[in-house]
């Protein structure tokens, strides 16, 4: 099965966020896709199966732990991949939840469409803002398409430098994948920082995380009264990327590096 290791939201090698991507030639088992994910061990595994001619192809992503509905980085890997291994201008993916997402190419960089999703606020235990090491915050909100919490607090600075008790935070709350934790840039060229934590589902800390815009790009976007915004990763590989609300579909241009290249005994 021909594998692929790519760093994607990055143009350097070892920055941004690897992603394990799997070519399937047949259908196999959910539990083997388990399985190689775990094997591989990145946040996620992209599995994608062409079902005939033509630019659509179905793709599914696994972390060590669990199928995720919608992943960003790993999205763009298998993209950067097809693009330079055919002559594709476009891409179609449909998701195992059967979402349809378009990608295609603009100024040297991967373009994703992805949906807007919405949010509603919510009460945070103290438990989990302790767990995080958050003191106060503006707002917090739950995305149940993607089962994400998010927390928006008042200083990039301190975003970047909490350090949080990951088991506590798994015992703070139950059935949902992550919370990402948000706040306006405090450096130029960037919009907003963020960061997203799911020991839930994945590992305890996502590097670079795209799938979040389809509800915070339209969060920012609101707030600021911008359409288009710079997003800024603050782990520590750090990410990058650029996106922007288009009636609605939420866009996110992205860049990636492909690191390895091989075949996976199955």
């Amino acid at each position: 099965m021909k594998t692929y290791f790519v760093d994607s939201f990055t143009t350097e090698k070892f920055k941004g966020n690897p992603a394990g991507v799997c070519f399937l030639n047949q259908g196999i088992a959910d539990e083997m896709m388990q399985h190689i994910a775990k094997e591989i061990g990145f946040s996620e595994t992209a599995f994608v199966k062409s079902p005939g001619s033509g630019n659509v192809f179905h793709i599914r992503y696994f972390s060590p732990k669990t199928e995720i509905p919608l992943c960003g980085h790993a999205t763009l890997a298998a993209a950067k991949i097809i693009f330079g291994t055919t002559d594709l201008d476009t891409i179609k993916f449909i998701t195992g939840l059967q979402v349809e997402l378009k990608i295609g190419k603009e100024s040297g960089r991967i373009l994703m469409e992805f949906p807007v999703y919405e949010t509603s606020e919510i009460d945070v235990p103290k438990d989990m803002l302790r767990a995080l090491g958050i003191d106060e915050f503006i707002k917090a909100s739950y995305n149940p398409d993607n089962r994400i919490i998010m927390i928006e607090i008042g200083d990039s600075d301190r975003l970047a430098k909490l350090r949080p008790d990951f088991s506590a935070l798994i015992r703070s709350y139950d059935g949902i994948n992550g919370v990402l934790v948000t706040a306006l840039s405090g450096s130029p060229g960037y919009d907003f920082h963020y960061r997203y934590f799911w020991p839930w589902a994945g590992s305890d800390e996502d590097p670079v995380t795209g799938a979040v815009q389809t509800f915070l790009t339209k969060y920012w976007s609101l707030k600021l009264g911008k359409k288009r915004l710079e997003a800024f990763q603050s782990s520590e590989r750090t990410g990058v990327m650029t996106t922007e609300i288009r009636d609605d579909k939420v866009l996110v241009y992205g860049d990636a590096v492909i690191v390895l290249e091989g075949d996976f005994i199955v």
